[in-house]
């Protein structure tokens, strides 16, 4: 049997303290373990992933590989990324599961890797846990919709927009 790769994107939040979460969920013996296990195996300058853990030893379920988008800038960028946002994703995760997002099962045989962007300027330990928290649950549920819909691409394909750029005119 083989199960589709579940891709999703959520953003949470605004400013500094906002969260954008990129999910990739699988089996672990497909397509996605094996990329879990290569970027584990893989680590590169400023990008060091590692497995989310609701504490010391308590690693989330379905087990996953953390993914910083950037490299830390400074310490207190590192202790939100290793503190305040790994907590939020493994709490997020946890939630997924929880809320039926995830199943039972998909928790104890797939493997998830969750890209995370913690901006070098985010200031509040706080905020930055709660939204990668809903980020990462957000994104696992768009992942299991497959959303968006093509339509809604579509539809919004004229008017891009991120929090960095908005064309004018």
């Amino acid at each position: 049997m083989t199960e589709q790769l579940q891709i999703g994107e959520s953003f949470i939040g605004d400013g500094v303290n906002a969260a954008h979460v990129n999910t990739v969920i699988g089996h672990r013996s497909g397509p996605a373990g094996t990329a879990w296990a290569t970027a584990l195996a893989s680590p590169s300058t400023g990008h060091v992933p590692f497995v989310a853990v609701l504490r010391p030893s308590l690693p989330v379920k379905p087990l996953t590989l953390f993914v910083t988008k950037a490299a830390p800038a400074n310490d207190q960028h590192g202790n939100l990324i290793w503190g305040a946002a790994q907590a939020g994703i493994a709490a997020g995760v946890a939630d997924a599961v929880a809320d039926g997002i995830l199943t039972n099962e998909q928790a104890d045989s797939h493997a998830l890797i969750a890209a995370v962007w913690v901006n070098p300027n985010a200031d509040d330990d706080d905020a930055v846990y709660r939204n990668n928290r809903e980020s990462v649950r957000t994104a696992l549920e768009n992942g299991v919709k497959n959303l968006p819909s093509t339509v809604e691409v579509i539809e919004a394909r004229n008017s891009p927009s991120n929090p960095f750029f908005t064309p004018r005119g």
